[in-house]
């Protein structure tokens, strides 16, 4: 496992958030499965825009750091479902307001992203 050259400072709420929330993906899969659980196919299906590895990286490290869960059922072919803990239910207000600020800032970053054509 790749291991930090930096270590993680404790002491500051941000770093520690960063950790556990930093990735492009981690915010919106645990948007996702606060609808319910969910299969990884139906997660690569449902975030195209990036590679199954890529998700799969991203749901190992949140179940790593608590928010979600694995089930594994004992059939064959095995069946794999994700599901929100409550610690990772506890981060959904917090998703939800940057899903707001991020929709006001909206038309300003589309005024950036044209200057910068």
């Amino acid at each position: 496992m790749y291991k930090k050259k930096i270590p993680l400072d404790l002491d500051c709420g941000v770093a520690v958030a960063m950790e556990v929330m930093g990735g492009k993906w981690k915010s919106c899969i645990l948007y996702e499965l606060e609808k319910g659980c969910k299969r990884p196919s139906e997660l690569h299906r449902h975030f195209e825009d990036t590679s199954p590895r890529v998700i799969n990286q991203q749901l190992k490290e949140l179940e790593r750091h608590g928010m979600i869960r694995k089930k594994i059922y004992p059939e064959m072919p095995p069946r794999v479902e994700y599901f929100i803990t409550d610690e990772g239910l506890t981060s959904i207000p917090i998703i939800r307001m940057l899903e707001e600020w991020g929709n006001n800032f909206r038309p300003r970053m589309q005024e950036i992203l044209k200057q910068e054509k």
